[in-house]
């Protein structure tokens, strides 16, 4: 089973996206023997009120909720946050949040994204962390948004012992306290493969012997990126194919429940 924790549907304000619909994302999907996805709006990361992205999301699911399993992106910094949380899991059905603390001019220590994390865990849903939306390279003139740094999270986790962190889109997890048992921080966060080496450095190696075959995570970054990159890099990986099963998929339907 190959399910993908990090894809997106709708609209990214400073560029075209392809494949960005339901019936475009799962065409892409089957083309690859993907089965499941989790996803978020896209459209929400420049949305003024990421609200209403999660509205779109919503509708947009609706009728492929067997494959597609939708995140909230929820920012804490937006008055009323309370209520489009409740809204996402209550009325939606959404089964975790998605955090833009470097989009939506926040930092994981302030105290409202505390509330939110704490919030989020007590109710047992799921805080995924893009470290970057798309190539600092690539970003348009207008806006001149970082990566979240490792240092942030490695903080983050240690505050929130309960709370279940998926971090996707990073890179260089193996040099840092996250990819050292030896560091004692706790099992509570999941490393998602699109942009780690499977050859040279061989980062999802490293990781694979630090922290073991459960902590790691499939995931494309669709339709802001392909999905070949991230298949091939398992195909190649050097690791027993039980590993590879736990990557694709299993510990991914573990993380939701399902």
């Amino acid at each position: 089973m190959l399910f993908d924790v990090n894809a997106y549907l709708g609209h990214f304000a400073f560029r075209q996206l392809r494949h960005n619909t339901p019936d475009g994302l799962l065409r892409q999907m089957d083309a690859k023997g993907i089965e499941r996805a989790l996803v978020s709006s896209a459209s929400a990361i420049t949305y003024r009120n990421a609200q209403s992205g999660n509205e779109e999301l919503h509708a947009a699911v609706r009728g492929h909720r067997d494959r597609l399993v939708p995140l909230a992106v929820i920012n804490p910094s937006y008055a009323g946050w309370q209520d489009d949380l409740k809204t996402c899991c209550d009325e939606f059905g959404m089964r975790g949040l998605r955090l833009y603390p470097k989009w939506h001019n926040y930092a994981l220590a302030d105290a409202r994204a505390e509330q939110l994390i704490a919030a989020a865990s007590e109710q047992g849903l799921l805080v995924s962390i893009p470290m970057r939306v798309e190539d600092y390279r690539q970003r348009s003139w207008l806006v001149d948004v970082p990566d979240v740094p490792l240092t942030e999270i490695v903080e983050l986790v240690k505050s929130h012992p309960n709370a279940r962190f998926l971090l996707v889109n990073g890179v260089g997890f193996s040099r840092s306290a996250l990819g050292r048992d030896s560091d004692q921080l706790p099992a509570n966060y999941w490393i998602e493969i699109s942009r780690l080496s499977a050859v040279l450095d061989n980062e999802i190696g490293q990781l694979l012997t630090s922290l073991g075959p459960d902590r790691l995570v499939f995931g494309t970054g669709m339709p802001f990126t392909y999905p070949d990159p991230p298949l091939l890099k398992l195909e190649v990986l050097d690791a027993p194919e039980e590993f590879k099963e736990r990557i694709r998929g299993r510990n991914a339907a573990a993380l939701v429940g399902q």
